[in-house]
């Protein structure tokens, strides 16, 4: 039985946590209202609740649910396995919470008026985006 750690982040919405996710691979995130039971890899329920979750059947065969849970300063911390932070580290939270950022930024834009004119991803993983507003 693997333990979970519970890891903070930055990330408040979850429809732009879902979109995030999205950008990384993850196209099958349930996203609830209340926090719901996560999942161990033999199927059995943990402790552990998450309104934000990825079932592992959609992370990999030995991988348990990884979860995003409200905190009550209304951020998410990702409570993650002991076994999958193997994959679902500090680098991967880092990819998310940049994948997050830019769409968060699409969204800005989209609301505000502006196109984007360009939108590059460098090789060294940073991100060029240019917006523009025409008046």
């Amino acid at each position: 039985m693997s333990h979970f750690t519970r890891v903070r982040t930055a990330l408040r919405d979850p429809e732009l946590l879902v979109q995030a996710l999205a950008a990384l691979g993850f196209t099958t995130v349930e996203t609830h209202d209340t926090p719901q039971t996560l999942y161990g890899y033999q199927g059995d329920a943990r402790p552990e609740r998450a309104e934000v979750v990825i079932r592992r059947a959609h992370i990999g065969g030995a991988s348990n649910d990884i979860g995003f849970r409200r905190r009550d300063d209304g951020t998410f911390e990702a409570i993650i396995s002991e076994y999958d932070r193997s994959r679902y580290d500090q680098p991967w939270l880092t990819r998310l919470a940049r994948a997050y950022g830019h769409t968060a930024a699409l969204r800005y834009a989209e609301d505000n008026g502006y196109e984007v004119e360009s939108d590059v991803l460098e090789e060294n993983g940073r991100r060029r985006l240019v917006l523009r507003r025409y008046t």
